[in-house]
């Protein structure tokens, strides 16, 4: 049972007489725990709602479209509390946050209900089996699953969780059922790389297709690792042999069920100065959150618009981008093609070290407001970033309101003498669009 928080003015269930504070129990007789059963009950064109208020029962009939939302809502979006990961991973990027941060960043979800409506990986060792048959009866899918390694044993160690070897098992309950599966591997050098990665990816490829797509990502490390794992970076050499394991072994999948299902992350390209593969390679681009064929994409929708640009002279202006050390090559590219078919328009791209989680971590989404602030200032203060300084919305939380260090983009642009910031999405056309607009 959930209590109701509100009902929207003029709703199905305002009609209805349902009220803020009422306890909703069932619907269609099956009883309502959280945001699935509610969605998954509440389909049909006719529903009949049991609830208490006051502690007295009643019932509600309704009438509505099929899919219809009938305008209730819930003290959360879960309609109950998130559920937490029980794991302790060696490579855990929250165990590496230094103190003093927002409350919130440091609670670790491991959510199956998360992974289905906001795309959150989990690890199955929260599920049970009646969780993983609501799954399937309910046709949740796809679910992304972090799984780091087939091999049991290894997956306990690594995990720090004595069912996190067993809880295996559910891939193939999961597949044999139909549900499709987004997989990923966390690479940490020396511990699931090599032979174990080679074993992993054969595992999982037996469950083409519900396992559609594998991505391999090294494990992110902050300056904040004392007295945790010993883990090291990997260096350009071992980023090339990795990239050579994964494709190698994409090539054979392809033959074998026409996809390749495993994909290297972008970082690994950039550390080892191996070129970006072209769209084609990555299909459908089903791991693009996470960081795989984010610049191919983006490149692509670049190049669709550029194609369509005439060269022109225009009124002269001077913008600025800053990205993290990850992408700068890769932003340089697109801003100086930019400045080929816009003559007038300067662009000027700046890198930018991470200095708050350490330089190791390089990518632009973990950018905070008080690196940017401090490594563009003299920039700021010499009028080099021109009217607008341009920056990756991936470096703010969901709501679009803080820097992971808690500045907000107000703060920031105060620091920076004023300047107008703008941020833009991962989209290749909306950058050139942005950057090349009018003041």
């Amino acid at each position: 049972m959930v209590t109701v928080y509100k009902v929207v003015s003029g709703s199905i269930a305002e009609n209805a007489g349902i009220r803020a504070g009422d306890i909703l129990h069932t619907v269609n007789g099956k009883e309502i725990s959280d945001v699935l059963d509610y969605r998954f009950y509440l389909t049909e064109k006719k529903a009949e709602l049991s609830l208490t208020r006051d502690g007295v029962f009643y019932n509600v009939k309704i009438h509505k479209e099929m899919y219809a939302d009938i305008g209730l809502e819930f003290r959360t979006y879960l309609m109950d509390e998130k559920h937490s990961c029980r794991n302790r991973c060696i490579f855990c990027f929250i165990d590496q946050l230094p103190k003093g941060m927002r409350e919130t960043l440091y609670f670790k979800d491991d959510d199956s209900r998360l992974s289905f409506l906001m795309g959150n990986y989990i690890t199955l060792t929260n599920l049970k089996e009646a969780d993983v048959d609501r799954i399937i009866k309910m046709r949740i899918s796809p679910i992304n699953v972090s799984v780091h390694t087939m091999n049991p044993e290894l997956r306990v160690t690594m995990m720090k969780n004595k069912n996190a070897g067993i809880v295996l098992g559910y891939l193939k309950k999961l597949s044999d059922a139909g549900i499709y599966l987004n997989c990923q591997i966390v690479l940490c050098k020396g511990i699931n790389d090599g032979d174990e990665l080679i074993y992993s990816m054969k595992e999982l490829s037996k469950f083409y297709p519900q396992v559609s797509s594998v991505s391999i990502v090294p494990a992110g490390m902050t300056k904040y690792r004392n007295g945790l794992y010993p883990l090291s970076p990997y260096t350009e050499e071992e980023c090339e042999k990795i990239i050579d394991q994964v494709t190698g072994y994409g090539d054979q999948c392809l033959k074998k069920y026409g996809s390749r299902i495993f994909y290297c992350g972008d970082e690994f390209y950039v550390k080892s100065g191996r070129p970006i593969p072209d769209e084609k390679f990555y299909e459908d681009f089903a791991q693009i959150e996470n960081g795989v064929g984010m610049m191919a994409s983006m490149k692509a929708e670049f190049d669709s618009e550029l194609s369509q640009i005439e060269t022109k002279k225009v009124v002269p202006r001077k913008v600025s981008c800053a990205t993290g050390y990850a992408a700068y090559n890769f932003i340089k590219s697109l801003a100086d093609e930019v400045s080929k078919v816009r003559q007038g328009l300067q662009v000027n791209v700046y890198k930018i070290k991470n200095n708050f989680f350490g330089e190791s971590i390089t990518v632009s989404g973990l950018l905070t407001g008080t690196d940017l602030a401090e490594q563009l200032k003299p920039h700021a203060e010499k009028g080099e970033l021109g009217d607008t300084l341009y920056l990756s919305r991936n470096m703010l939380r969901a709501e679009g309101d803080f820097f992971l260090d808690g500045m907000t983009p107000d703060e920031l642009s105060e620091k920076l003498s004023g300047i107008k910031i703008k941020f833009l999405q991962n989209d290749g056309a909306k950058f050139f669009l942005a950057i090349s607009e009018k003041k």
